[in-house]
């Protein structure tokens, strides 16, 4: 028990800005941490989600709205994801061999693609989030999104062979119990895609969206794991916040072309 709440500890306080007693990092204490990152996702929907309700209840314009939602996940998360999807960015955009692509990994510097690459991606999210607020019939699976795409992030880093010998995905890859955080997360994967039908059976195809999103993601988790084992040779702590954020913003997308149809 002492283990399984030094792991908590140690997800939020890396993987979220909220305060939380720190504990020191040791392989006894990071040994199930990865287990508790879809939990940082269940806060940001449960955020999400009120935000939601406020500007409803406020009549508030959509665009106030989606600026609102897109900076929620910055607010709790820290960036730390989004750092990850800008580093990655600028490397695959290098066109060089791996060993500069992973230079410019480790590189503290910002090049030109990150910073682009970024701002396209806060954009469609913006777009997404003033769709789901004009039809919000599926905005449950984007809540859920937050979590689940937490669960692909947590995996990456314990089932995939890590690209170097250093860094935040090398730390936890070799002092977590990969067997059980893999059951843990593939567990909470399922049960949230449990939760998201549960939310939106009585909307009419609403299950139909649930299995597409979930074979959506598990399809983007497919290619993200060709990509970094034929680019990267393994995983990285920013690879890993690429496979977050991108899984996000295709739960969005998928909840607002969804509401269209239904």
């Amino acid at each position: 028990m002492k283990s399984a709440w030094s792991g908590l500890l140690v997800a939020f306080s890396l993987y979220s800005t909220v305060p939380v007693p720190q504990v020191q990092w040791e392989r006894h204490t990071m040994r199930w941490a990865l287990s508790f990152l879809p939990l940082v996702g269940v806060l940001i929907g449960a955020l999400e989600w009120g935000w939601s309700a406020l500007c409803t209840r406020l009549a508030a314009n959509a665009l106030f709205y989606a600026v609102g939602a897109t900076l929620l996940p910055l607010l709790v998360s820290g960036g730390i994801h989004l750092d990850g999807l800008c580093d990655s960015c600028d490397a695959l955009c290098s066109f060089g061999d791996r060993e500069k692509r992973l230079a410019i990994l480790k590189d503290p510097h910002v090049g030109a693609f990150g910073p682009l690459w970024l701002m396209a991606f806060l954009l469609a999210e913006v777009g997404c989030f003033a769709q789901l607020y004009d039809r919000p019939v599926l905005l449950p699976l984007a809540l859920c999104g937050f979590a689940l795409a937490r669960t692909l992030g947590g995996c990456k880093v314990v089932c995939s062979p890590c690209a170097k010998d250093s860094g935040l995905a090398h730390l936890f890859a070799e002092n977590s119990d990969k067997k059980a955080v893999a059951a843990a997360l593939a567990t909470a994967f399922l049960l949230l895609t449990v939760v998201a039908g549960q939310a939106v059976c009585a909307v009419p195809h609403g299950r139909t969206a649930v299995g597409v999103l979930a074979a959506v993601l598990l399809a983007w988790g497919a290619v993200h794991e060709n990509m970094t084992r034929r680019v990267f040779g393994g995983i990285t702590g920013d690879l890993a916040g690429l496979c977050i954020s991108v899984a996000e913003l295709l739960a969005l997308l998928c909840a607002a072309l969804g509401g269209l149809f239904i």
